[in-house]
C-alpha cells in the first residue's frame, strides 16, 4: 500500500498552500499527490506547475474529465508531461456527471460506462504508439469518417512524440458497482482514495480480488502541514518522512 495526498478543488482562486503540500509531500516522502477540477480551473496546468518544483513524487489527476477533452489531446498531454517528469505521471479520468457535461461542456452524456471504456482504449493506442490510430467505436472514431461528418480525407496517424513510457498507469474515478467493476477490469487500480465514500471503499476491497496485481493507494484529503524552519523538514498531518514509510508497510 502508497500514501497520496490530494491538492482539493479550486473555487474562486488556488486552494491556499497548495505550493507547499506540494513540498511537504515531496520531503515526507509520500508516494503521490494529486489535483483536481471540476468547472472552473483545470487539473492539468497546477500539477505541472506545482508538480515542476518536485523530483521524486508521482503526480496525478483526480479526475480529468473525459468531457474536456478529446482521447487523442489527453494521450497528448499525459505522454508531454510524462517526458518532462521523467515517467512521474499518473492518468486518473472520470466521466464527471450530467450537470457538468450537458451544463458546462454543452456536450450529451450518453452511456458513460461504453464511453469510458472506448475513451482509455484510444488513450492507451495513443501512448503505446505501436502503430497508426484507428478506432470504430460506438463514441469515438479515428479518423472521421465521412458517414459521421468527415470529409474522407483524415488518415489514420501516430504520435511524431515517442512516449517516455509505453504505458502509463491509468485510474478510472468511479463510484456504484458497475463502474467500480469496469476499474477493476481496465484501470490500474478501482477509484481512488481520495475522499471516496464508505461504500466504495468496501467495493474496492471487494473487487481487489478479481485481478492480481491492482494498486491499492491510501489517500489523504486536505492534509494539514507544517514546515520546521530550523532543519527545513516537512511534515504531514504530523507525519514525518520516517513514519510516513513506516504507515505505507
Amino acid at each position: 500500500m502508497r500514501i497520496s495526498v490530494s491538492a482539493g478543488y479550486w473555487s474562486s482562486g488556488p486552494p491556499p498552500g497548495a505550493q507547499q503540500l506540494f513540498e511537504a509531500a515531496e520531503q515526507a516522502g509520500v508516494d503521490q499527490i494529486w489535483t483536481a477540477e471540476a468547472y472552473g480551473s483545470d487539473a492539468w496546468t497546477p500539477l505541472a506547475w506545482w508538480g515542476s518544483r518536485t523530483t521524486r513524487i508521482k503526480l496525478g489527476t483526480a479526475v480529468s474529465q473525459l468531457s474536456a477533452r478529446p482521447p487523442v489531446t489527453l494521450a497528448m498531454t499525459a505522454m508531454t508531461m510524462d517526458h518532462l517528469t521523467q515517467g512521474r505521471v499518473l492518468l486518473g479520468i472520470g466521466t464527471s456527471n450530467p450537470q457538468v457535461v450537458e451544463g458546462w461542456y454543452g456536450q450529451p452524456y450518453p452511456r458513460p460506462l461504453e464511453r469510458t471504456r472506448e475513451y482509455i482504449d484510444i488513450v492507451r493506442k495513443v501512448v503505446a504508439r505501436t502503430e497508426p490510430v484507428s478506432y470504430d467505436g460506438k463514441h469515438y472514431q479515428l479518423p472521421l469518417s465521412p458517414e459521421h461528418g468527415g470529409t474522407g480525407l483524415g488518415k489514420p496517424l501516430r504520435s511524431i512524440l515517442h512516449p517516455y513510457r509505453t504505458e502509463i498507469p491509468i485510474y478510472l474515478g468511479a463510484e456504484g458497482p458497475k463502474n467500480v467493476a469496469l476499474a477493476a477490469e481496465i484501470a490500474a487500480m478501482p477509484p481512488f482514495g481520495l475522499a471516496l465514500a464508505k461504500r466504495a471503499v468496501n467495493q474496492c476491497e471487494d473487487l481487489m480480488g478479481l485481478r492480481p496485481g491492482m494498486d491499492s493507494v491510501f489517500g489523504l484529503h486536505h492534509v494539514a502541514h507544517a514546515h520546521n524552519a530550523e532543519t527545513g523538514a516537512y511534515s504531514l498531518a504530523g507525519m514525518d518522512a520516517r513514519s510516513m514509510k513506516k504507515a505505507s508497510g
